[in-house]
């Protein structure tokens, strides 16, 4: 599978992850969203993607979703933090939907 982003084509896996996680962007972002059925992007969505971004960064894996939930209920407040809200802007939640729009590697076990 692949997607083109300002003149460049990625490669990403056949489930839509992306292979060079060097290569994600703000754009890929956009093009992996809508693969995933999700409509435009809006603050609250970055929001989710930013933090998720952050915890990779600063911890090497991805966020097992109640440390994510308990992260965002400290940056966003308690209406922001649960698994509700999550799969409210993405439909197959944080480690199927809103990883993967953040570029961020596929957890082991996950499709």
């Amino acid at each position: 599978m692949q997607a083109a982003v300002d003149g460049k084509i990625i490669e990403l896996s056949e489930a839509g992850w992306l292979l060079n996680l060097d290569e994600w962007s703000e754009g890929l972002a956009v093009e992996i969203a809508r693969n995933e059925k999700i409509g435009e992007l809006t603050d609250e969505h970055w929001d989710i993607i930013r933090t998720a971004r952050e915890y990779f960064t600063d911890n090497g894996t991805v966020a097992e979703p109640r440390v994510f939930s308990k992260i965002m209920k400290q940056k966003y407040g308690k209406d922001r933090s649960d698994q509700k809200y999550i799969y409210s802007l993405f439909p197959t939640g944080l480690i199927k939907c809103a990883n993967k729009v953040a570029g961020l590697p596929r957890p082991k076990g996950c499709s």
